[in-house]
C-alpha cells in the first residue's frame, strides 16, 4: 500500500492512449474498441509493464494522430482488466479507472505515445461534510431523478446506486461517467479539483439536460397527437370514399389514369419520356387520392403535360420586315441592327441553324431589354424573360427535385411553359449579376444551356426527362462583361452598346419617350407639348446618365405636373420650353459637362471607363517645400496608386531632359488629387495623365484645357494599351474635348468610335509618353523638352488608319 502511495506522488513515465468520445473516472469500469496502430502497441506495451496506461481524452474525435495540442491535460491511470480480439484488426479492451493524473508532457516511442504523468488529487476540505454540501446533494439528486424521469430506459440499478449514495465524490463521479454527457462536459466535472464545485457544475449540467428533455417531450407529444389526428382524418375520408363510390358521387381513379394516359399519348414523346411519365400515372393510380404522394404526382405530371413539347411558332425570316420594326422600335444603334438583320438574313437561308446566342452587353438604360423584345417581335417568336440578377442557387437554372412537396422545375423550364411554344426568345437578364453560394454555382448550370451540343436533351432535376432547347433563341444582356465568367462568355456572341450622344438622347426623347409617356398620361398633342430647347434642357441640365431612364422618368414627371394643370382648369394646352421648364423641375440639378476654356498648371484631363459609360476624370498635382513625400488622395485604388508612383519614378529618371530639378524628389512633396473624394477610384489607364500632371507642376508647363488622354505608362515611358475607349470618347465628346491622345497600340479600335465623336474630335496615337507630353503641355514644355523628331506629334480622324490595322480590325 505504501510502495502504492509513493508511485502515485512520484511522476512516472507510461503509455498513454487517446480516447474518443469518452471520459473515464476513477473506480469506474470502461469498455471500448481499439482500432489506431499506436493506440494497440500502446496496450501492449503496458501489458508487457504492470499493465497500467494513461487514458485520457482527445479534443477532437476527427483527429487520427493527435498530439499534445490535440489532448486534454488531466486524465486517469487506469488498471487494463482483459483484452479481446474483436471483428476486423481491433480489440475490445476492459479497463478500470485507478486514480486522477496529470499529464505532464507527451513523449513519442516510436509506435506507440508515451506520457509522464503525476497523481492529481483531489482537494480535501477541512471540514468533510458540510451543510452546503449536503444540500447540493439532495440539489443533483432530485435533479437525476427528475433526469430518470424524463429519460424512461434510465437502469433501475443506476438509479438505485446514485440515490442511495452518501459521498459527494462518488456521486458526481458516478452519474456524470453514466448519463450521456458531451466530451467538453464530462472533462470539465474530471478536471474540477472541488468537490463542491464539482456538484454545482453537475447540478448546472443536469438543470440544462433537463430542460432540453422536457422540451422534446412536448415536442413528442404534439406530434403524435397530430399523428393521431391525421389517422383520424384518413380514416374517415376513407369511408367517405367509400360511401361516395357506393353512391356514385366520386370520380374513378381508373378515369382519372386513362385522362393523363390520353393526354400523353397525344404529346407524341420520344419513348423514354413517354415510359417515365406512364409509370407516374401507373403510380397515381395506386396510391389515395386524397394523400399528399398523389398531389405531388399530379402536380408533376401537370407540369409535364403543359410544356410546349411539339408546339412551335412559324419563324417570320423577313429583312425588310425586320428592319421596319427595328426602326420603329429604336433611334440609332446601326450596328446593332445590323448584326440583327445578318441573324434574321442567315436563319432566311438556314431555318435550322442552330446555336445563336447573343449577349447585349452596355451601361443601364441603353435599350438592351427592349432590342431583344424587338428581336422576338421581328422574328415572330414568343418572347419571355428570366431575371438572373442575385441569383445563387443552381436549383433556380435546374430545377429542385420532387422528393418533397412544393418542389418546382427551374426558371428555363418555366419560361418554356410561360412562353408556350418550343421556339421562343428567351432574354436571359442581367448574366453578370449572378453569384454562387454553397447551394452551388448556377452559371457553371447554364454551361448547358447555352451549348448548342448539349442543349437538346436539357434534363431539369424536377421533370427527370429531357427537353430539347435547341430550337430557343438564347439573348443575354450584362453591363459589364469581365464580370461573366470566362467558359460561359466563351458560348456568346458579344454585341455592344455604347452610351447615347446627346443628339441620340435628344431624337430618341422627342420621337419616341414624350410620345409613349403623352399617351400613357391621357395628354394629346393639343394639350401637350415639349419643345426642342426643352428636350436638350433635359438632357443637360436634368439628367446625367449612358441611357435614357431617368430622362424618360423626367419627361413623365413634366407629363403629370401638365396633366394636373389641365385637370385643374388652369391651362388647355401645356407647352414646356427651355424658358419655363425651371417652374415644373427647378433649378438646374446639373452644370454642363464642359470643361474651363483656361490653361492650367498641373491639372489634365483623364478618361475613365465605369459600368454606366465613360467619364471625365480631372487629376490634379500640387508641388510644395518638403521631403520628397507623395501624398495620393481621393480614394485611389491600388492600381492607380501604382502607376502614381511609376510616373514619378519614371520623372526622376528624365528629370534633366524635362528641365527638372534632380533633387525634386528630396525637397519637394507631391500632392496627387482626384476629385471627387468620396468615389472610390481604379484602374490602370491613368498613368500618363498622372505623369503629365506632374511634369507639368514640376516644371510650371500649363496644360492645354482641350486635350484628354488614357493610357499606362511604364517606368521606360511607354504608353500601353487600355479597354473602354468607345465610352470613353464619348465622355471626351459631352465634355467639349477636341484632341484625345490614345495609346499607340488602341488605334485600331478608332474604327469603333460612333461617327459623330469622330467627326469633333481629333485622336492622338502615342507609343511613348514624349508624345503625350508634346500634345498636352504649352510652348514651354515643346520649346525646351522635347526632342526634335517628336515636334510634331501625328494626328489622325477616326476613319484614317492603315489598312493592315483595319483589316485587324475587321
Amino acid at each position: 500500500m505504501e510502495e502504492k502511495r509513493k508511485e502515485q506522488e512520484t511522476p512516472v513515465t507510461m503509455p498513454m492512449l487517446a480516447l474518443r468520445g469518452l471520459v473515464l473516472f476513477p473506480n469506474m469500469v470502461l469498455h471500448f474498441e481499439v482500432g489506431r496502430e499506436k493506440s494497440m502497441s500502446a496496450l501492449n506495451q503496458a501489458m508487457k509493464n504492470d499493465q497500467k496506461i494513461f487514458l485520457v481524452a482527445q479534443k477532437d474525435v476527427k483527429v487520427e494522430d493527435p498530439g499534445e495540442k490535440d489532448l486534454f491535460r488531466v486524465g486517469v491511470v487506469a488498471k487494463i482488466r482483459q483484452i479481446l480480439k474483436a471483428q476486423g484488426s481491433t480489440l475490445r479492451v476492459l479497463v478500470e479507472g485507478d486514480y486522477r493524473a496529470k499529464m505532464l508532457r507527451l513523449n513519442d516511442a516510436g509506435n506507440y505515445l508515451e506520457a509522464t504523468v503525476e497523481n492529481y488529487p483531489l482537494k480535501t476540505p477541512r471540514y468533510p461534510r458540510t451543510a452546503l454540501c449536503d444540500a447540493l446533494m439532495r440539489t443533483v439528486k432530485d435533479m437525476f431523478e427528475e433526469y430518470c424521469y424524463l429519460t424512461p430506459k434510465m437502469p433501475r440499478e443506476m438509479i438505485v446506486n446514485a440515490l442511495s449514495s452518501e459521498d459527494p465524490v462518488y456521486l458526481g463521479e458516478y452519474i456524470t461517467a453514466n448519463i450521456p454527457l458531451n466530451v467538453e462536459e464530462k472533462q470539465r466535472i474530471l478536471e474540477e479539483s472541488v468537490i463542491v464545485k464539482r456538484l454545482e457544475t453537475l447540478a448546472g449540467i443536469l438543470e440544462n439536460e433537463n430542460n432540453i428533455l422536457s422540451l422534446e417531450k412536448d415536442i413528442y407529444d404534439k406530434v403524435k397527437d397530430q399523428i393521431d389526428q391525421n389517422q383520424r382524418d384518413y380514416f374517415l375520408r376513407e369511408q367517405m370514399r367509400v360511401i361516395s363510390e357506393e353512391l356514385g358521387e366520386t370520380d374513378n381513379p381508373i378515369e382519372e389514369a386513362d385522362e393523363y394516359m390520353a393526354k400523353i399519348d397525344k404529346l407524341a414523346l420520344p419513348e423514354e419520356s413517354d415510359q417515365k411519365l406512364r409509370q407516374e400515372v401507373e403510380r397515381l393510380s395506386r396510391v389515395p387520392g386524397n394523400s399528399q404522394e398523389a398531389a405531388v404526382i399530379r402536380t408533376y405530371l401537370d407540369t409535364c403535360i403543359e410544356l410546349p413539347w411539339n408546339t412551335a411558332t412559324k419563324e417570320k425570316a423577313d429583312v425588310a420586315r425586320a428592319k421596319k420594326i427595328l426602326d420603329a422600335d429604336h433611334y440609332g444603334l446601326a450596328k446593332v441592327k445590323e448584326r440583327i438583320l445578318e441573324l434574321v438574313a442567315v436563319r432566311k437561308l438556314a431555318p435550322d441553324i442552330k446555336g445563336q446566342i447573343i449577349c447585349l452587353v452596355g451601361p443601364p438604360g441603353v435599350g438592351k431589354t427592349s432590342v431583344a423584345k424587338s428581336i422576338a417581335r421581328a422574328l415572330g417568336r414568343n418572347y419571355t424573360r428570366i431575371s438572373l440578377g442575385g441569383v445563387r442557387d443552381e436549383s433556380d437554372i435546374r430545377g429542385h427535385r420532387k422528393t418533397y412537396v412544393g418542389s418546382m422545375p427551374g426558371r428555363i423550364i418555366n419560361a418554356l411553359k410561360l412562353a408556350g411554344s418550343k421556339n421562343p426568345l428567351i432574354l436571359l437578364d442581367e448574366i453578370d449579376k449572378l453569384g454562387n453560394d454553397f447551394r452551388g454555382d448556377p452559371s457553371s448550370a447554364l454551361l448547358e444551356v447555352l451549348d448548342s451540343e448539349q442543349n437538346s436533351a436539357f434534363r431539369d432535376h424536377y421533370i427527370e426527362i429531357p427537353f430539347d432547347l435547341s430550337d430557343v433563341l438564347f439573348v443575354t444582356t450584362a453591363n459589364n462583361l469581365d464580370a461573366i465568367p470566362d467558359p460561359l462568355r466563351d458560348r456568346m456572341e458579344v454585341i455592344e452598346l455604347s452610351s447615347y450622344t446627346r443628339g441620340e438622347k435628344f431624337q430618341i426623347a422627342k420621337k419616341y419617350l414624350t410620345p409613349k409617356q403623352a399617351k400613357r398620361h391621357g395628354l394629346s398633342a393639343r394639350t401637350f407639348k415639349l419643345t426642342d430647347d426643352a428636350i436638350y434642357a433635359l438632357t443637360d441640365f436634368y439628367t446625367r446618365e449612358a441611357g435614357v431612364r431617368t430622362l424618360e422618368r423626367t419627361v413623365a414627371s413634366l407629363c403629370r405636373k401638365a396633366a394636373k394643370q389641365i385637370v385643374a382648369g388652369e391651362h388647355k394646352k401645356v407647352t414646356i420650353s427651355g424658358k419655363n421648364i425651371t417652374e415644373y423641375l427647378g433649378p438646374h440639378k446639373f452644370r454642363p459637362e464642359m470643361v474651363e476654356p483656361k490653361n492650367e498648371i498641373g491639372l489634365v484631363n483623364g478618361l475613365a471607363w465605369t459600368s454606366v459609360g465613360g467619364e471625365m476624370l480631372q487629376i490634379e498635382v500640387a508641388i510644395l517645400d518638403g521631403s520628397g513625400k507623395v501624398e495620393l488622395t481621393g480614394q485611389l485604388g491600388d492600381v492607380m496608386k501604382e502607376s502614381a508612383h511609376a510616373a514619378i519614378s519614371y520623372i526622376r529618371s528624365r528629370a534633366a531632359s524635362l528641365h527638372i530639378e534632380p533633387d525634386f524628389y528630396k525637397t519637394k512633396d507631391i500632392h496627387i488629387h482626384i476629385p471627387e473624394g468620396a468615389i472610390p477610384k481604379d484602374g490602370p489607364s491613368a498613368g500618363v495623365t498622372m505623369c503629365t500632371a506632374v511634369v507639368s507642376a514640376l516644371s510650371g508647363a500649363p496644360v492645354r484645357y482641350d486635350v484628354a488622354m488614357t493610357g499606362e505608362i511604364t517606368l521606360r515611358g511607354r504608353v500601353l494599351p487600355i479597354g473602354g475607349l468607345k465610352e470613353k470618347t464619348m465622355a471626351a465628346y459631352r465634355a467639349g474635348i477636341k484632341t484625345v491622345v490614345i495609346p499607340k497600340e488602341n488605334e485600331p479600335d478608332l474604327a469603333e468610335i460612333d461617327p459623330v465623336v469622330a467627326s469633333h474630335i481629333q485622336f492622338v496615337p502615342a507609343d511613348q509618353i514624349d508624345t503625350v507630353l508634346k500634345t498636352a503641355l504649352i510652348s514651354a514644355y515643346e520649346s525646351r523638352c522635347v526632342p526634335p523628331e517628336l515636334a510634331t506629334a501625328p494626328r489622325v480622324k477616326a476613319g484614317e488608319i492603315s489598312a493592315p490595322q483595319e483589316a485587324i480590325t475587321q
